[in-house]
């Protein structure tokens, strides 16, 4: 059974910065794609960032430039940095890894940004 768990979450004022960081634990298949997710109260949930085990990254159009991520899918990490925060990126991020057959979800963390 592969866990994983995502930290880093928090408050933060409008232009500010934070930095989310993601490890899957348990059994350890080979992960091809790992990401973060993020669902806003009454919205659906959708794709912020991912990285291929190829280190190919794809952003939704709203982050781009402004949020970064990186990790290294073969030690189970990946990790969102977050900057020039507005307050419509607040919402619950989701770490997500694809293995062959499989996905995993994290729990979330809440990230909060006050205008």
């Amino acid at each position: 059974q592969v866990q994983v768990v995502e930290s880093g979450g928090g408050l933060v004022q409008a232009g500010g910065s934070l930095r989310l960081s993601c490890t899957a634990s348990g059994s350890s298949p080979s992960i091809y794609v790992m990401g973060w997710y993020r669902q806003a109260p009454g919205k659906q949930r959708q794709l912020v960032a991912s990285i291929t085990r190829l280190g190919a990254t794809n952003y939704a159009d709203s982050v781009k430039g402004r949020f970064t991520v990186s990790g290294d899918l073969t030690k189970n990490t990946v990790n969102l940095q977050m900057d020039s925060l507005k307050p419509e990126d607040t919402a619950v991020y989701y770490c997500n890894s694809k293995y062959l057959l499989r996905e995993y979800w994290g729990q979330g963390t809440q990230v909060t940004v006050s205008s």
